[in-house]
């Protein structure tokens, strides 16, 4: 049980999809600000859906099968195809949350897809893949509300001409990396 949290926090902390591998980047900077909560709890629910049953795949059918050289094949469609049903079942259960227009922000998050293969590559079971699974949806949540707070500061402050928008936004994401590299002595495996 500890290790599983273990690898929540890991995941969350150490191991972001966002800052440590560049995975999931282009939806964190371009999310609109009423959209970061809804882009965060539905990025979380598709993650660890996807993440789930792309390890039971990848356990229960292309290793027995020896077809480990598909995965990709299998892992991106379902991805892809997971993330319509989701937004539907979402806006109908949290009808407060802004759910449109999130489509084409989660199927061009890299960080799925990202996932489903880092687990299938590390291979240590489907409660591992499910704790990573969430660890990588809370700590790609954080981060998008980091992002929202530093495009809420700086939207009003005075910078040059050349950093405004874009530019300052990846030098913040830049800070905010190294500052989550300060998590990496935490957890000693």
């Amino acid at each position: 049980m500890t290790d599983l949290v273990l690898v929540i926090f890991s995941a969350a902390l150490l191991n972001d999809f966002v800052l440590s591998r560049p995975l999931g980047i282009d939806p964190a900077l371009a999310v609109e600000r009423r959209q970061v909560h809804a882009l965060g709890l539905a990025t979380l629910a598709l993650m660890l859906f996807v993440g789930v049953c792309a390890q039971a795949l990848w356990q229960w059918a292309l290793v027995p099968l020896h077809l480990e050289s598909l995965r990709l094949l299998v892992f991106l469609p379902l991805s892809v195809l997971c993330v319509a049903p989701l937004l539907k079942l979402l806006a109908r259960r949290l009808p407060t949350l802004p759910f449109d227009g999130l489509w084409p922000l989660m199927l061009g998050n890299a960080g799925i897809l990202g996932l489903t293969l880092i687990n299938a590559q590390a291979d240590k079971g489907l409660f591992h893949a499910t704790a990573s699974s969430l660890g990588a949806g809370l700590g790609f949540w954080l981060v998008l509300s980091l992002f929202s707070d530093l495009r809420e500061r700086t939207a009003g402050n005075d910078i040059p001409l050349p950093f405004r928008g874009l530019p300052i936004r990846l030098i913040g994401a830049g800070l905010m990396a190294v500052a989550f590299l300060g998590f990496s002595g935490l957890i000693k495996t």
